[in-house]
């Protein structure tokens, strides 16, 4: 508890730093952040993001091993791709609603004529995507930090974990022994959290200032609004309905991962803790845990979801460009797919924008108005993808646990 007050105090005194800096000292503030707010960040994200891979493999594989039969991790793997795809949908859908209704972009002048903007890098197929699963080589996939590939390699290292069983027992008690050391590693390196998110708001909050954030007030306002309904209306309510558990008490105990997640803006990062946190206090089993949060951090992106809506529909009404229905279907299907598609792909927000827009007729170039405060609402939609993650392993691990009591319930007549 001590830590999250030092976190929620880091955040704060990290955001006035960099306002007071961005007015006061703006001239000062380049200097200060190439020789202190970027590299405490760097070193912070570094730190968590050097655990990311091994925590991924031993989870994943102790996860699999340990759901036993492959009915069960097929019904699990089949539960989770449901949930993530379909709130996927809902947010990017009531997304395209609210921006429809609030209109964010017909207030202002936005000067598109002299508008450059340098493109983002063209993501795979989902077809691609799919046949990039299986790696070539596992360990360069490890190096890479291809996360489908790695997640794909521990499970079938998982499978035969669960058929070989005693053979292998050594082995199994290995991983085991390692994912202990790694989730200490964690602990320590929580330690070191208020230094990294000072660091990284006042960096992101000095860099942007009043100016920019004025400028597109309404936007933010709308991608703001639309992520605070989806955690309300969507995530409440089926945590509540089908796991069987609290909202409020969800956020309170879970409220310190999304602090990590929203400083660190990578659900990557942030996935150690938030496994350390749904494990320990909410109950959850290891080996749904270990699967459910891997794969949610990897393919889970309904905030990032409810900017692609609003930014689409913000976008075309700059443009002064009118969206059909069949359009706007279009754009909740494509973003759907490439919510998986553009798995483990760098800048993916932008790079799944950018396929959006193409796939409706919209200049890509009006990805340019919305690139200077995207930084600030990447940490607020990172936030709502680790909450979505650790409610889906809640409401799975109920789910199993309710068709364990049936299934003996059965077995006993």
């Amino acid at each position: 508890m001590k830590l999250t007050k030092y976190i929620v105090l880091s955040l704060f005194l990290g955001a006035l730093t960099g306002m007071i800096l961005h007015v006061f000292f703006f001239n000062a503030f380049d200097s200060i952040n190439t020789y202190l707010f970027v590299p405490v960040g760097t070193i912070f994200l570094n730190l968590i993001k050097m655990l990311v891979v091994p925590i991924v493999f031993c989870s994943i594989a102790l996860g699999v091993a340990g759901l036993g039969d492959m009915k069960k991790l097929g019904r699990i793997g089949g539960k989770s791709l449901f949930f993530f795809l379909s709130t996927t949908a809902l947010a990017i859908t009531l997304a395209i609603i609210l921006a429809s209704i609030i209109q964010p972009g017909t207030i202002g002048n936005f000067d598109i004529s002299s508008q450059t903007f340098d493109g983002v890098s063209e993501a795979p197929s989902f077809v691609d995507t799919l046949v990039n699963i299986i790696p070539t080589n596992p360990l360069q996939a490890m190096v890479g930090g291809e996360m489908l590939q790695v997640i794909f390699f521990a499970a079938l290292v998982g499978i035969a974990l669960a058929a070989l069983k005693e053979k292998i027992q050594r082995t199994t008690h290995i991983l085991e022994e390692a994912n202990k050391i790694l989730m200490y590693l964690v602990t320590l390196i929580m330690y070191t959290a208020p230094f990294g998110t000072f660091a990284l708001l006042a960096s992101a909050i000095g860099q942007q200032g009043f100016s920019a954030m004025k400028a597109m007030a309404l936007y933010m306002i709308t991608v703001v609004l639309a992520l605070i309904l989806h955690v309300v209306l969507v995530y409440s309510s089926v945590l509540k309905v089908w796991g069987k558990r609290s909202p409020i008490w969800f956020f309170k105990n879970f409220y310190p991962a999304m602090l990590v997640a929203f400083s660190t803006a990578s659900s990557n990062a942030t996935l150690p803790f938030s496994m350390k946190t749904v494990q320990e206090k909410m109950d959850v089993s290891k080996s749904v845990s270990s699967f459910v949060q891997p794969l949610g951090a990897t393919i889970n992106m309904d905030g990032t979801a409810i900017m692609q809506g609003v930014a689409t529909v913000f976008i075309a009404q700059v443009y002064g460009i009118d969206l059909t229905i069949n359009q706007l279907v279009i754009v909740v299907l494509t973003a759907v797919l490439a919510s998986i598609g553009t798995a483990g792909v760098p800048g993916v927000g932008l790079i799944m924008l950018s396929m959006v827009l193409q796939q409706v007729g919209l200049p890509v170039e009006g990805i340019a108005l919305i690139i200077g405060i995207d930084r600030l609402l990447d940490m607020l939609r990172t936030a709502v993808n680790t909450s979505g993650d650790a409610i889906c392993a809640i409401i799975i691990d109920e789910s199993e646990k309710k068709f364990e009591v049936d299934a003996t319930a059965r077995s006993a007549m």
